[in-house]
């Protein structure tokens, strides 16, 4: 019998770095460049576009609330959920690419549970490969590697976007866009196929003995109900905060500055933020407060986003993608090593938790912009005032962390 190579750190960081690409660039946010089309082909609405993207953020929420209890079934059943993790990553792959597909079909009636089915898997992806990849890192001593996985998103969003771009200026369908992504996520999930096998998950070496002093791969920490709770509440501002830029920034540009060359580009230009972001958060030391560097995350994303309202012209376009991409996955890097640190023995978990609260702050924000547009005297007053709304809620965000940090600072190690 053949044992399988061990995995190398880089080729975990890899894999993870295109599944999340493929799960979040393409299953997520594929719709957000691709909506311009499907406005002006008329296949859809403003209050569509909301319900479609708001089906997405739902199901993601309920792949979250299952993750969450996954660990319980996998008790019940006697099944080792550290196995079940990386099927469930090929299972939710193969899901985002069918579904992806599925959006080209001219079948109006079943887009909203094509995306509903999209975000359960987006949800599933994101979970099993965070743990499955940070475990795997931190057992070979380089949590730090960690954060590489989240270029994925940055690099899915790039790849859509400029895609987008080139068929808008062919004046193609938007069917042909999501026959296009389908068959880009399918190549992707070829790639790393292999990778997430159950042989070579789990020959992972023992960590190394001098490594738990560092805190991040053996987190020693046990959370009070407190401290989850607003850990929770946090966690869901931020979904809730970037998410109506995320999801209307192409229109909003439209409406803004009608007739620019650039409009397009804003959309890839976030991408690029949020992988330069997660590499930069790879850099950084692993002893530090994460609270803090959470706090830091939120206050740059409200910048972003407030960015195109004190300015409204290219440059502030610009720099509002920029500097809401920057923070975006390293959020989720920090707030999922917090998680791993405070509930070290329930970390799955409590990962599902964070993301279900994320999740639910999604839903939320695109009626919250459409409602707001419907009742405004025109649509650029109704997507100021919900971004307002957004940028004080990264605000509040920050000040909760900063006050967990505060309640509940770190043990000295």
């Amino acid at each position: 019998m053949t044992t399988a190579r061990p995995l190398t750190p880089l080729t975990v960081a890899f894999a993870g770095l295109i599944a999340l690409g493929v799960a979040m660039g393409i299953g997520r946010f594929a719709f957000t460049p691709l909506l311009p089309l499907m406005l002006a082909e008329h296949s859809v609405d403003l209050t569509g576009a909301s319900l479609l993207a708001s089906a997405n953020y739902l199901g993601y929420l309920i792949g979250a609330v299952a993750c969450t209890s996954q660990p319980w079934i996998w008790r019940r059943c006697g099944w080792a959920s550290t196995v079940n993790g990386p099927r469930l990553v090929r299972g939710g792959l193969v899901a985002t690419v069918l579904l992806t597909l599925g959006m080209a079909l001219q079948l109006p009636a079943a887009w909203t549970l094509l995306r509903f089915a999209a975000g359960v898997a987006s949800a599933v992806v994101f979970l099993y490969t965070s743990g499955f990849c940070l475990e795997q890192l931190a057992r070979r001593g380089v949590p730090a590697m960690g954060a590489l996985i989240y270029v994925g998103p940055g690099l899915g969003i790039v790849a859509s976007g400029l895609a987008a771009t080139v068929l808008v200026q062919l004046q193609a369908p938007a069917a042909a866009g999501w026959l296009t992504f389908g068959l880009l996520a399918a190549l992707l999930t070829a790639a790393v196929w292999r990778v997430f096998d159950l042989t070579r998950g789990l020959a992972a070496p023992a960590p190394a003995a001098g490594h738990a002093a560092h805190g991040q791969d053996l987190p020693q920490a046990s959370a009070g109900a407190s401290e989850m709770s607003l850990l929770t509440l946090a966690y869901g501002l931020a979904g809730i905060g970037y998410i109506i830029t995320a999801t209307f920034l192409p229109v909003i540009a439209r409406q803004t500055l009608p007739g620019s060359h650039w409009l397009d580009l804003f959309w890839p230009l976030f991408g690029v933020g949020v992988m330069l972001g997660a590499l930069g958060a790879s850099r950084l030391k692993p002893q530090a407060d994460l609270r803090l560097r959470l706090a830091v995350c939120y206050l740059l994303q409200a910048a972003g986003v407030a960015a195109s309202l004190v300015s409204p012209t290219l440059a502030g376009f610009a720099a509002g993608s920029l500097l809401l991409g920057l923070p975006f996955t390293a959020i989720s890097f920090f707030a999922m090593q917090e998680a791993r640190r405070v509930q070290p023995l329930q970390a799955t978990s409590f990962m599902g938790l964070l993301t279900a609260s994320y999740g639910l702050g999604q839903i939320l924000g695109p009626p919250l912009a459409a409602g707001l547009v419907a009742r405004s005297a025109s649509a650029a007053a109704g997507f100021s005032t919900s971004l307002w709304i957004a940028t004080g809620l990264l605000v509040l965000g920050a000040a909760l962390y900063l006050l967990i940090a505060h309640r509940h600072p770190m043990a000295r190690r």
